[in-house]
């Protein structure tokens, strides 16, 4: 009965419509209205396409923006005559327009309404999919609402083992366009908002499939700005190390805490993968191409002439609507697009279940040319070379006549086959590109491409004859023993997961069996796995290294050596000669990690290794990385001088001095803590710190009154003896450094910071304890969805952002819309009481305060100044001794100033 009215009410809409194009695109649209309930949910046509609005309001007549250069090349030959709009279409029509190679089908396994604006995924230990949905991302071309927190992490699962994931929860709602999703044990994943520096790791504790449990897992690693220019896809990859794009450092998970370490600059946007043996990729989005290939990123960037081949920046796209940011410059003359512009999501495919010869090919979407491009690697003397699979073919991977596809990640699955996440809209560049006059909003209007969002699909790509593997993995449930098994698993997803519990875990009543297979398996990977593994659980020794260094594989050798790094950075100074042994090896590529491994190490007398390797090695390989090195080596020695103002690097220079010759031996040469050969280290590591890079008070205390007992649940072998018989400027010199090195950046230390805290614990005699030593120590208070902020003004900051002043609180910044002037206030109302008693933000080079106070209240009425201060440019920091607890704070300018007034990063600490 409810389809026949539908279909009355429908057929009388239709009798008002003029023109017959319009017509028959609303019955389609109607026939899947009106569809029985029994219907594949797959054969659902998005809400969009029956949009009246769409269907009856007649082509728009498009005409090139005001003050356009008819002479450019971006607008010369531009079409702009009316088009019929774009209309999408269910996902089993979609499926229809793929154009795929022989053998190969794609098949939805989730799509809208269940899910909207996919841009990732993730799998856990018992195979479910996290799905990062980003809810905000280009509802419209002013990019209005983007950074709403209405974007969700959600989580599928296959219950009745049919291949489409019917079952779901929404895991973590409420965000701030996330950027990434890391499963990281039972229940639990990583991951950060927009405009964050922040990583929390996210639990649902109670098993309901929510997320109820928020904690802050690492600090240091985000950046602000653009949306498309911030930190995304963290990874945790093969040597136990977590990346992401954007970063120059990397962080890992440690049982005593979170550490990190320098690294290179990873040139990345949009997607990080590694392969088999942990070369890790990264996909540069608006370069369209992939970066950091050559070797591990730990190592550095290296420039490779011709690493791309010829004609790999030249696309084969269907779809010829010329809708590309780059204008016709882009164009080819059938309207398709003529080299690579967007690029998003990658995976270097390591599964089991699709041709044998795809394995260890790199897989990455173009979501602008609507293709996802296979990449082949060729090895040339150590170097790597990358070309599309079908350049002679002039074609893709998988190509679609769809204008919507949008494919913006990769995935290789738990059942062995390839997934790929389309974000199936009109709109993939952000607002930057698509403003009022732009090229490109001028060809997405002339579609009404704009109005196409709120959708998105997974796709499963497979092959006939190999079935998906339907095994539903059950990690999280196995016993040690178990687990293990999966390191031989032909499926790398398998592998790595496994690797990843059984570190999480630390069990090491399974050191024997790792260790008999890292010797003596016959499987490569596996070995190289339980390598890896042992190194994760903290119980890789020398003998098992040297084995792998002495192995005629050469990729166990080059695992040997990468591995080592870690017992040598822990002070095993017995392995250089592992490293000067292997440079001499007769493979391009062992001698080259060899190279690498001793220069990020900082061994001594590298310089001659290298120039020696490369007398004896006339290798293309040798030749160009030797020198790059070289080249590095030499700039470091003249720009270490310049990294510190002059105080800075005093203090540093100082600090570094004290800690080889004293400090490293319980805090190891390299800040990540001395073993002790039973598992535990003598002190706690110094590298990612939170205490370390926290309040400076709780180091100094330490330093000079000692610390004793557990730190953080964590029992470690020695002492810290008081150090009060130092001056101050001792003192601030290790402390300074220790921040600053290690890959940490904290703010130095001053000698007259230390003579305060001498003075206000002059009369303490006994060392303290760690509980003792945290609470008296300033914390900070992390910024909460229900704190209320308040400005007397405040600007808008950048296409499609909100005037929210409690972006202080965040990288983005908030910033006065006037020039600064007596009685300016910023104000903070927090849900429950604090003992405020500091605060502290980044104001940059130009935009501080020039005078202002800290007043508190209890009812946002009476108000009590507690501080004066004159504001200073960078990080700006002031203290008070608090009395009483506080629901309000205000910061106030006092005197006028002929510049604005803007704070990122804005911390409130209490007692």
């Amino acid at each position: 009965m409810i389809n026949k009215i539908l279909k009355k009410n429908c057929f009388e809409f239709i009798g008002t419509l003029k023109s017959t194009f319009i017509i028959f695109t609303f019955l389609i649209c109607l026939k899947t209205a009106c569809q029985s309930p029994q219907q594949s949910p797959f054969d659902i046509s998005p809400a969009d396409s029956m949009d009246p609005k769409r269907l009856v309001a007649p082509y728009p007549s498009i005409s090139i923006p005001e003050g356009a250069d008819l002479e450019s090349k971006i607008w010369k030959g531009i079409d702009l005559s009316p088009k019929p709009p774009i209309v999408p279409v269910s996902a089993n029509e979609q499926k229809k327009t793929f154009v795929l190679k022989p053998g190969y089908k794609m098949e939805p396994v989730l799509s809208e309404p269940q899910i909207r604006e996919p841009a990732a995924i993730s799998f856990d230990g018992n195979g479910r999919m996290y799905v990062l949905e980003l809810r905000t991302y280009m509802q419209d071309l002013d990019a209005k609402g983007e950074l709403l927190p209405t974007s969700r992490i959600s989580r599928w699962e296959d219950l009745d083992g049919d291949g489409v994931y019917e079952t779901g929860t929404v895991f973590l709602d409420n965000l701030v366009f996330p950027r990434y999703v890391v499963p990281f044990g039972p229940n639990s994943i990583l991951s950060m908002e927009s405009n964050e520096d922040h990583v929390y790791r996210y639990t649902d504790t109670n098993g309901d499939g929510k997320a109820d449990k928020k904690e802050l897992f690492a600090s240091g690693l985000g950046r602000s700005g653009n949306v498309e220019h911030q930190t995304s896809f963290l990874t945790w990859t093969m040597d136990n190390w977590m990346y992401s794009t954007y970063n120059n450092k990397r962080i890992r998970w440690t049982p005593t805490g979170v550490i990190q370490e320098e690294s290179g600059n990873p040139w990345g946007q949009w997607g990080v993968t590694q392969d088999n043996y942990g070369t890790i990729f990264f996909q540069d989005g608006a370069g369209g191409v992939p970066q950091g290939f050559q070797f591990p990123i730990v190592y550095g960037n290296f420039q490779v002439k011709g690493a791309l081949k010829e004609g790999f920046r030249v696309p084969y796209s269907l779809v010829k609507l010329a809708d590309f940011q780059p204008g016709m410059q882009e164009t080819k003359p059938d309207g398709s697009l003529s080299n690579v512009t967007g690029a998003a999501g990658n995976d270097v495919f390591r599964g089991d279940r699709l041709p044998q010869d795809l394995v260890g090919d790199y897989i990455y979407g173009e979501p602008v040319g609507r293709i996802v491009r296979r990449v082949v690697t060729e090895k040339i003397e150590g170097l790597s070379y990358l070309q599309n699979k079908y350049i002679n073919e002039g074609s893709e991977f998988i190509q679609s006549t769809d204008p919507l596809f949008r494919p913006v990640d990769m995935a290789t699955a738990p059942d062995g086959t390839l997934y790929i996440v389309d974000m199936y809209r009109g709109i993939i560049q952000q607002g930057e590109w698509t403003q009022e006059g732009s090229y490109l909003r001028t060809k997405i209007q002339q579609y009404q491409m704009d109005d196409i969002v709120g959708n998105g699909r997974i796709w499963r790509l497979s092959y006939e004859g190999l079935p998906r593997n339907t095994k539903k993995p059950k990690m999280y449930e196995e016993s040690a023993e178990e687990l293990i098994k999966h390191l031989e698993h032909p499926n790398g997803w398998w592998r790595d997961m496994a690797q990843q519990t059984l570190i999480l875990n630390q069990d090491k009543s399974i050191v024997p069996e790792l260790t008999k297979l890292a010797s003596s398996s016959s499987n490569e990977l596996t070995r190289i796995h339980a390598l890896w593994t042992l190194e994760g659980l903290g119980e890789l020794k020398v003998d098992l290294v040297k084995k792998f260094t002495q192995d005629p594989n050469p990729n166990i050798k080059i695992q040997g050596l990468r591995a080592a790094e870690t017992l040598y950075k822990y002070g095993e100074k017995s392995l250089t000669e592992i490293y000067f042994e292997a440079a001499a090896d007769n493979n391009h590529d062992v001698a080259l990690q060899a190279l690498l491994s001793a220069h990020v190490l900082k061994m001594d007398k590298i310089e001659k290794l290298i120039s020696d390797t490369m007398n004896k090695n006339p290798s293309q390989g040798i030749q160009v990385i030797g020198r790059q090195l070289l080249d590095r080596l030499e700039e470091a020695k003249n720009s270490s001088s310049k990294r510190f103002e002059e105080t800075e690097r005093r203090l540093f220079v100082r600090g570094k001095a004290i800690f080889d010759n004293y400090c490293s031996t319980c805090h190891g040469p390299k800040g990540l803590g001395s073993p002790t050969g039973d598992g535990r280290l003598i002190a706690p590591a110094f590298s990612g710190s939170p205490r370390i890079l926290g309040h400076p008070e709780y180091a100094v205390k330490v330093m000079l009154h000692g610390l004793q007992g557990a730190v953080d649940a964590q029992e470690y072998e020695g002492i810290m003896i008081p150090m009060n018989a130092n001056d101050d400027e001792y003192i601030a010199s290790v402390l300074s450094y220790i921040r600053n090195d290690f890959g940490n950046s904290g703010s130095f230390i001053k000698p007259d910071y230390v003579a305060k805290i001498r003075k206000d614990t002059e009369t303490r005699k006994s060392v303290f304890t760690f509980d003792e030593l945290i609470g008296e120590v300033p914390k900070a208070l992390t910024f909460q969805d229900n704190w209320k902020v308040k400005a007397s003004s405040t600007a808008l900051l950048g296409v499609g952002s909100e005037k929210d002043p409690g972006y202080a609180f965040s990288y983005k910044g908030w910033k006065s819309d006037v020039s600064q002037e007596p009685g300016m206030w910023f104000m903070v109302q927090l849900p429950i009481p604090q003992m405020l008693t500091e605060v502290q933000f980044d104001s940059g080079k130009d935009e501080f305060p020039n005078q202002f106070s800290i007043l508190v209240s209890d009812d946002g009425k009476s108000w009590k100044k507690v501080a004066n201060a004159e504001g200073v440019p960078g990080v700006n920091t002031v203290a008070w001794k608090a009395q009483r607890k506080s629901s309000f704070l205000k910061i106030e300018i006092e005197s006028k100033a002929e510049k604005a007034w803007s704070m990122k990063k804005l911390t409130l600490f209490s007692r």
